[in-house]
């Protein structure tokens, strides 16, 4: 059985009397895409900051393809790309320069290393400014800069920050057909965000981390359908309430000639309910199904909303 793209055991971390890590586990299948979703100072950053090397964990195991990731640095950091929420790089240099640094320090010979550059700005669409310093680039471009960074190397992993924190919806919607793709490709992906419409929209499996701690994994349709209120709502015409009791199987009220069902997949009892009401001369005059979301779910799980 091939080991897991990413494991993590009983990690902890504290910076001073912050508790920022309190014992998280976390298991990444090899070509998965995995959301890790929480509010800000979850212990997103710090759990990948961990992970790529750049805070030191304090308990606990982390592993890459079966390699712990502090004995094995050079092994492990080889096969991760992490595009970070800050720029940590000179600003004054052009990005296509940039990358061409950052290409070497993964050890491409030169010609390989243009050539992975050419591909990677054409794909992120930055041919345009490959010649332009980072400090002058738009806040858009600054992130595609970033993902460009995190790819040079062609690796097996990709860790993204936050990457569509801030930029416009048009961006956003590109970079997240880009990211479907690599998915496709086999890559395995480690996504953080606190966008819920992110993580229901592209992940397989979500991580709920809140206050150092994942408290509930899932596929979004999972974590929705076990936790989430879900309902269905009717309006319906020819309805006296003597007819309740052709509902027992559901929970349910009416109100101002609307019944609205509690349920906990709409889409699947749609269909029952609708031959139920329509054999018993009600007339149906719309429908409409209120789905829960990954936003109902944090709250359930936390009593807070996630942002």
């Amino acid at each position: 059985m091939k080991n897991p793209a990413v494991k993590i055991r009983g990690l902890k971390k504290s910076f001073g009397d912050v508790k920022a890590l309190d014992g998280v586990e976390l298991t990444i299948k090899q070509g998965e895409f995995l959301g890790l979703l929480g509010p800000n100072g979850a212990g997103k950053t710090t759990t990948i900051n961990i992970l790529t090397g750049l805070v030191i964990r304090q308990e606990g195991t982390t592993e890459i393809f079966g390699k712990d990731t502090v004995k094995d640095y050079r092994f492990t950091r080889s096969k991760v790309g992490i595009a970070a929420q800050e720029i940590s790089i000179d600003w004054f240099f052009p990005i296509e320069k940039l990358l061409l640094f950052h290409a070497g320090y993964y050890g491409l010979p030169i010609n390989q290393a243009k050539e992975r550059v050419g591909l990677i700005i054409e794909k992120l669409g930055l041919v345009e400014k490959r010649n332009t310093r980072l400090r002058q680039l738009s806040g858009g471009m600054k992130r595609r800069y970033q993902l460009a960074k995190a790819l040079i190397h062609d690796p097996e992993i990709i860790i993204l920050d936050e990457p569509t924190a801030g930029v416009d919806v048009e961006l956003r919607h590109e970079l997240w057909e880009y990211l479907r793709q690599l998915h496709h490709e086999g890559k395995t992906i480690l996504l953080t965000t606190h966008y819920i419409e992110e993580a229901e929209l592209l992940c397989e499996r979500v991580a709920i981390i809140n206050k150092g701690k994942i408290i509930k994994e899932g596929s979004p349709n999972e974590l929705t359908k076990q936790l989430g209120q879900s309902g269905l709502s009717v309006h319906v015409s020819g309805w006296e309430n003597q007819k309740s009791d052709l509902l027992n199987d559901f929970t349910f009220t009416y109100d101002n000639g609307r019944l609205h069902f509690s349920l906990i997949d709409p889409e699947k009892e749609m269909a029952t309910i609708i031959n139920i009401l329509t054999g018993n001369n009600c007339h149906i005059q719309s429908i409409s199904a209120d789905n829960a979301s990954l936003e109902d779910v944090f709250l359930d799980l936390t009593g807070e909303k996630i942002n």
